[in-house]
């Protein structure tokens, strides 16, 4: 059923342009005619941002020529993932993804042998289905991956096919749409700020085979305009404060905060999901004002607040009482106003 609907895929050329803002460019991508169940959703709400450049430049040259990998880093929850979804589900493309751990070996990258109906059959695993029928491959968290595992793919990230001796010795030829993408909240240097446990060193050679892009998080307007799509009732100046709340704790998450003390960091962040679920929330907890409960606060901790540490937890309060005085009781009269 799968190799099926994979084999029937058709591609086609987009206008960039036309797909990414809505004004004909002229430049071509190729994607494909239609979606199929390995196609991300598109997310109506969703606003890219000037990371999305690299990236359409990137999938343009794979049009052109023979795409490198592209190894796409930067803080958590700054959207890597879902920028890469979002493009890809506008060119119809399928995604074939798998997070990295230490503990993840080349064969869950190609596929395993497995027993069905009695019989031993080879079953593909995301590199290779992404490599057989022109998808996209994801791999998130790339530098958790163990080194050696990681250097393993060096003859894929070269443009070489992909060798199954579990499956008889078959060979893979990458598909003329095939393309490697690698997300990573390290460059692939290991972490020098202590935020990313975990992470790893890659060997320099595996790194020197990516085209790199670093992505941020998002600009503060686009934040405000996402918060407008998504909760239009809260008045227009608390969004943009709980923005600028955001943009503030993701500092001391970071560690660039005027309001740092001693050169600690926090140990939690906003994502943009994360901020979203947070003005979601707000709205529906509206009501708790008439208990005298506020209604910002409580949906703080339940987006975010109650992942912190206790010291955070009391630092997030804090903060959110200097940035929104009054906020609470003016929010609560205009909602019931709309």
């Amino acid at each position: 059923m799968i190799t099926h609907e994979l084999d029937t895929l058709t591609t086609t050329d987009m206008d960039a342009g036309t797909l990414f803002s809505g004004k004909a460019s002229g430049r071509m991508i190729r994607g494909y005619s239609a979606p199929c169940s390995f196609t991300p959703r598109i997310d109506p709400d969703y606003l890219f941002h000037d990371s999305m450049r690299d990236i359409v430049v990137w999938l343009l040259s794979g049009t052109e020529e023979k795409a490198d990998p592209l190894y796409i880093f930067g803080p958590t929850g700054s959207g890597k993932t879902s920028l890469v979804r979002q493009l890809a589900a506008r060119l119809n493309y399928p995604v074939f993804d798998v997070t990295g751990h230490g503990r993840l070996e080349f064969p869950d990258l190609a596929g395993h042998l497995s027993v069905q109906s009695g019989n031993m059959v080879y079953q593909y695993g995301p590199l290779a289905l992404a490599m057989r029928y022109g998808g996209l491959f994801l791999l998130n968290e790339a530098d958790l991956l163990d080194p050696a595992t990681a250097t393993g793919l060096n003859g894929v990230l070269d443009g070489g096919p992909l060798c199954i001796p579990e499956n008889g010795g078959e060979i893979i030829q990458p598909h003329p749409m095939f393309r490697f993408v690698a997300t990573a909240n390290t460059n692939g240097a290991s972490d020098e700020s202590g935020l990313y446990q975990g992470t790893l060193r890659q060997n320099i050679a595996l790194m020197d085979r990516f085209y790199l892009c670093e992505v941020g998080y998002p600009a503060q307007e686009t934040e405000v305009m996402l918060l407008e799509r998504i909760a239009p009732d809260i008045p227009q100046d608390i969004r943009e404060t709980m923005v600028s709340f955001a943009g503030e704790v993701r500092r001391l998450f970071m560690g660039e905060s005027e309001k740092q003390k001693y050169g600690e960091t926090i140990d939690i962040t906003f994502s943009t999901r994360t901020l979203i679920r947070w003005a979601t929330l707000a709205r529906r907890f509206q009501p708790l004002a008439r208990q005298g409960i506020q209604p910002i606060g409580y949906a703080l901790d339940r987006a975010l607040g109650f992942r912190a540490s206790r010291e955070t937890r009391a630092m997030l309060h804090e903060l959110a009482q200097r940035m929104f005085p009054t906020a609470e009781s003016q929010q609560t009269t205009d909602i019931e106003n709309t």
